[in-house]
């Protein structure tokens, strides 16, 4: 009994250090009378001011289609992209057309046609009137985007002279708005699927020229007629990029007050075909999936960017490419004095300010930041990392407190430290930057796992408490140390 009794004991003391991850009771639940932690608690005011960033990686789930009028600037934003068309691998094994002698629609001279040809774009969401009429063009591009390299919100493909500009080259307008007036009431704003997605559809049913002046009686027949010239294009996507189609550069061409979500952009040919004595409508969908790149390009102005950035009273986040916050963190003052004592605890609180009333910005504001060392500002996103609660962190705005919290940053803080002590301080060992973020997860019956973190892509922003002519409260880390004594 004496020995059941004693296991009892010790399983209960294992249990209670095991399930108890506060630190409230550090110093009595890990101690004994001789060796005894001591809790302090102090705070330190925190320093911000506002960068502006002259693009964000486009690396992004979804591209942007617009042009908005900025209310906080005065100056319009517009947004563009590029995409892709994914072959998938498996049209290897099997026919990706039917067999050529099957098809029906050919020309008068017995030439296989397609029937017609669109590019459909599907939107997610927008932002503005989204009955407002804009207009687009949809340009061939002359070469591929390059794969193995990064490209950011700046890269302008028409700039760098990637876009077909023969007399020759596919150029089609579309006038559009991106509410779909033919969708029924109770299924427009809840997306579900691509079937009752606000779209736009691109007819291509002209005649097509491809590069070396061949005629096709639209773009349709020339991507069957290719297939059929040798399949091997269509084998991958890679195959299909470098020999068939380079992709689509997507531009905003008029119009203003929308900017849309783009979901996916896919390229649409249909054709008759004869099976078991009756014809049939086929079609060939191709995607631009996110296997294959897409990129988008924004504009904006920067010099009037900068200007609202240069506002000292507060700081701002602001995207798709504008700006940012720097916090400077107070690891000196916080080691000072405490060497020897482990921060335990670091929470960091920033608050919103609300909109001026007489601002009226369709804005609101990102709903999640992550704060990241200066120094990984970039290379964070380039590298796909995540963020791992040691040197990058999480905060999610909270509309009950109209803030953003870090609860613990002190692993932050001692690694700065450390970098300090051991001769590794770059000119910006101790800032880190506040960037709206995007995050994907994968999703499971029973949990869910955080598998990309990406730039804030959409039109969103907000002004934070701080800057140098801060007039509110200032800005505080709270900081708690445990330092290890013996009586």
């Amino acid at each position: 009994m004496k020995m059941k009794f004693l296991s009892g004991i010790v399983l209960t003391s294992i249990l209670l250090i095991s399930c108890d991850d506060t630190t409230d009771t550090l110093g009595n639940s890990l101690t004994n009378n001789v060796d005894q932690f001591q809790i302090i608690t102090d705070t330190f005011n925190v320093r911000t001011r506002s960068v502006v960033v002259d693009s964000v990686l486009s690396r992004s789930q979804y591209s942007y289609l617009g042009h908005m009028k900025d209310p906080e600037t005065g100056t319009y934003v517009t947004s563009n992209y590029t995409t892709q068309f994914a072959v998938m691998e498996s049209f290897d094994e099997m026919q990706i057309l039917p067999k050529k002698d099957s098809i029906f629609s050919r020309n008068a001279n017995g030439e296989i046609i397609a029937d017609s040809c669109r590019i459909q774009i599907y939107f997610y969401s927008s932002m503005g009137d989204s009955l407002n009429p804009m207009r687009l063009t949809a340009y061939e591009m002359k070469t591929p985007v390059k794969e193995n390299e990064l490209y950011y919100t700046n890269f302008d493909p028409e700039a760098e002279g990637m876009l077909r500009s023969d007399n020759k080259a596919l150029k089609v307008n579309k006038v559009y708005t991106p509410v779909d007036l033919n969708l029924k009431d109770s299924l427009r704003g809840m997306i579900v699927d691509k079937t009752n997605m606000e779209t736009v559809s691109i007819p291509m049913n002209t005649k097509y020229y491809d590069v070396d002046g061949n005629e096709y009686e639209n773009y349709g027949t020339y991507i069957m007629r290719k297939y059929y010239e040798n399949p091997d294009f269509f084998k991958n996507s890679y195959n299909f990029i470098h020999n068939v189609c380079p992709g689509f550069y997507i531009k905003s061409t008029d119009g203003v007050g929308v900017m849309s979500e783009v979901y996916l952009t896919d390229l649409v040919t249909y054709y008759q075909y004869e099976s078991n004595d009756s014809v049939y409508t086929g079609s060939l969908l191709l995607s631009g999936t996110k296997e294959v790149l897409q990129t988008t390009n924004i504009q904006n102005d920067r010099n009037r960017i900068e200007q609202l950035a240069a506002d000292s009273s507060c700081t701002y986040l602001k995207t798709p490419a504008g700006i940012f916050t720097e916090v400077t963190l107070p690891v000196d003052e916080i080691k000072f004095g405490h060497e020897r004592d482990t921060v335990s605890s670091a929470k960091i609180v920033f608050n919103r300010i609300n909109a001026d009333d007489d601002v009226k910005t369709p804005y609101i504001a990102p709903t999640q930041i992550l704060m990241i060392p200066a120094d990984s500002l970039y290379s964070f996103f380039e590298e796909n990392n995540l963020p791992d609660n040691k040197t990058s962190f999480v905060g999610t705005y909270s509309g009950k407190y109209n803030t953003y919290t870090f609860n613990n940053i002190s692993t932050l803080i001692s690694m700065m430290y450390e970098n300090k002590r051991n001769g590794k301080a770059t000119e910006n060992w101790n800032k880190v930057v506040l960037v709206p973020i995007t995050i994907s997860y994968n999703e499971s019956s029973s949990s869910s796992s955080v598998t990309n973190v990406s730039n804030e892509m959409s039109l969103r922003s907000t002004r934070l408490v701080g800057g140098y002519r801060n007039s509110r409260q200032p800005i505080k880390i709270s900081v708690i140390y445990n330092r290890f004594t013996k009586d």
